[in-house]
């Protein structure tokens, strides 16, 4: 299918960047290039989708990719009640570093929560349903995606902290798990100068946007709330044992949350109430 939409785009009038004479111009940049393969991801995304409903191609993925994320977690939740620690370490942990990546590039192509701004031209149901049950829902929604993401960020560093092994089992180590503030301090600072230095080497690339300032600036923003819900929360659990099993209760429970608010909103937006946007 993308081959088709790069015929068709390139080919038929070619109105994206970096094309003359209804062919792409080899000889473009490598900034027109990236804006004409984001411009076709953006089209193949907004094909219909395959489950049959009114949704695009790219809301079919992302529930997708959701429901089976979810049912990963769940596993993984099951084995570490069970004392399964090694299944459990790396069945979490590949879910987590592959949910961040899918939704990451997802969100930057297609920018989740687009039609809480777009207004009530994405939304069939009626005006009141639209202000009183779909928009706190999507906000709710786009809230606990917030959480997830730095939760899954946090308990992927906290497993590697708490970790021991005992005669080849991988088990949760119990004390006195802290860091302190000169630390935490000099790690944020590592990781905010490798972090300009990448925005540096970007903006020398390939220009100064104000959209890459954010994306960067939002980077350190997550960096830093991660930091800050550390420094909090060992102060209410400075055992890594007990920190561990309670904040991955919490996060399993916000994926399974997550889950249900993003099947309604799929269900409200592309089957119930399907609108003009995709």
């Amino acid at each position: 299918m993308l081959s088709r939409l790069r015929c068709g785009s390139l080919d038929a009038g070619c109105r994206l960047p970096g094309c003359r004479g209804g062919r792409a111009d080899l000889g473009g940049s490598r900034d027109e290039a990236r804006v004409a393969t984001r411009a076709l991801m953006l089209e193949w995304l907004k094909q219909p989708g395959f489950y049959g409903t009114h949704a695009t191609l790219g809301a079919d993925l992302s529930q997708t990719m959701a429901t089976l994320f979810t049912v990963l977690f769940v596993i993984g939740w099951t084995q570490a009640k069970g004392h399964k620690g090694h299944a459990h370490h790396w069945l979490v942990l590949s879910g987590m570093v592959a949910m961040l990546a899918f939704f990451t590039s997802y969100y930057l192509f297609r920018q989740l929560g687009v039609l809480a701004f777009e207004g009530k031209a994405g939304f069939g149901g009626s005006q009141d349903l639209y202000d009183h049950v779909f928009i706190p829902l999507l906000t709710m929604h786009i809230t606990l995606v917030v959480i997830g993401l730095v939760m899954a960020i946090y308990m992927i560093v906290l497993g590697f902290r708490t970790q021991t092994f005992l005669d080849g089992r991988r088990l949760l180590r119990s004390g006195l798990l802290k860091t302190p503030w000169k630390k935490m301090g000099t790690i944020f600072g590592v990781i905010t100068g490798v972090v300009l230095l990448l925005f540096v080497s970007r903006v020398a690339t390939s220009g100064f946007s104000a959209r890459k300032l954010l994306v960067y600036l939002g980077l350190l923003g997550l960096v830093g709330i991660v930091f800050a819900i550390e420094m909090a929360i060992q102060r209410v659990w400075p055992d890594g044992e007990r920190r561990h099993r309670a904040l991955g209760r919490f996060t399993m429970i916000i994926y399974c949350i997550l889950f249900v608010t993003g099947s309604v909103t799929y269900t409200m937006l592309y089957i119930l109430y399907p609108g003009k946007i995709g």
